[in-house]
C-alpha cells in the first residue's frame, strides 16, 4: 500500500491476515473518532523479520521482537504515524522515543487446545506430536504432559492449521482471540481456563505505540484506548520488566482490573 500525502493518519501494520484484521479495526475506531472516513487513514504495510524468518526459531533470532523492529523504525523514521501491533509480541521495553499509546478493548485472552485426534490434551496418545514455537506454551504442555514430542510450528494461524491438517503434528495452540478475530473459532477443539494454561502477557490485546513526543497523533488515541485493558496490559509488561522476561523466556503473566480503582 503506498503512502498518500492526503492521509491524516499512517498506521503501520504486518501484513498477515490477522495483523490487517487488527489494523482495520484500529482504523474504523479512529475514523469514528475524528469523525472522518476510513479512506482518509492510510495502512502502510511493512514486512518483518519475524515474517521473512520461517526455518528456524526466532529466539536465536533475538526473539519477538523480529515483530516490531522494521514497524518501529518506519515510526522512527516518521514514514507512519501510530503502529499496530498484537500486544504480546511487543518487546519489553519500548524503544528509546516510542511508547505505547492505548490499547483496545482486549478480546478474549485463552489460549485453544487444537486436534484433529483428541478433544484435550489428556486425550492424546503417548508421545503424540505438539506443534508450538512460544516457549511459554511447551513449557505448560510438557508440565501437562512430559511424553509429548514439542515440535517448531511458524507461520500465520492459516498455515499452522494447514500444516495440523497435514499431519505435520497431531495437535496445536493457539490464541483464542486470533481466531475468534479471523472468524475462525470453529477449529478449536478444546478452550482452556486462564488457570489450566496461563496466557502470555498481553494476549488477546491490540496494543498501539506511537512517539512519545507525537503529542497530536497520542491525543487522537486517547480517543480509542480502553483504559482497563491499558492498565491490565501495562502490569503485565511491568511483571515481564521486573523477572527479565523475554521470548527466551517461558512466562505467562495475565493481569485483570477489578472495582473502582
Amino acid at each position: 500500500m503506498t503512502q498518500s500525502a492526503t492521509a491524516i493518519l499512517r498506521i503501520g501494520t504486518r501484513g498477515s491476515p490477522l495483523a490487517l484484521v487488527q489494523a482495520r479495526t484500529v482504523r474504523a475506531r479512529l475514523a469514528a473518532a475524528l469523525g472522518a472516513g476510513e479512506e482518509s487513514i492510510e495502512l502502510v504495510v511493512i514486512r518483518t523479520s519475524g515474517d521473512t524468518i520461517q526455518d528456524r526459531p526466532l529466539a536465536e533470532e533475538g526473539g519477538k521482537g523480529l515483530f516490531t523492529k522494521e514497524i518501529e523504525e518506519a515510526l522512527l523514521d516518521r514514514r507512519i504515524d501510530l503502529a499496530v501491533h498484537s500486544a504480546k509480541d511487543m518487546p519489553t521495553f519500548s524503544q528509546p522515543g516510542l511508547m505505547l499509546a492505548a490499547c483496545l478493548e482486549r478480546e478474549d485472552p485463552r489460549d485453544v487446545f487444537i486436534s484433529r485426534k483428541a478433544k484435550n490434551f489428556v486425550g492424546l496418545p503417548q508421545g503424540a506430536t505438539l506443534g508450538t514455537a512460544s516457549l511459554r506454551r511447551q513449557a505448560i504442555a510438557k508440565r501437562l504432559r512430559p511424553d509429548l514430542s514439542v515440535v517448531p510450528l511458524r507461520g500465520n494461524v492459516e498455515t499452522r492449521l494447514r500444516k495440523l491438517d497435514a499431519g505435520d503434528v497431531d495437535a496445536t495452540l493457539l490464541a483464542l482471540a486470533g481466531l475468534k478475530r479471523l472468524g475462525l473459532t470453529q477449529h478449536a477443539t478444546h478452550i482452556m481456563s486462564v488457570e489450566e494454561f496461563l496466557p502470555a502477557a498481553g494476549q488477546g490485546a491490540i496494543g498501539i505505540e506511537a512517539r512519545a513526543d507525537d503529542t497530536r497523533t497520542r491525543d487522537i488515541l486517547a480517543r480509542i484506548d480502553h483504559a482497563d485493558t491499558s492498565t491490565a496490559v501495562a502490569c503485565e509488561r511491568a511483571f515481564l520488566a521486573a523477572i527479565d522476561g523475554s521470548c527466551k523466556t517461558p512466562i505467562g503473566g495475565h493481569a485483570t482490573v477489578a472495582g473502582d480503582a
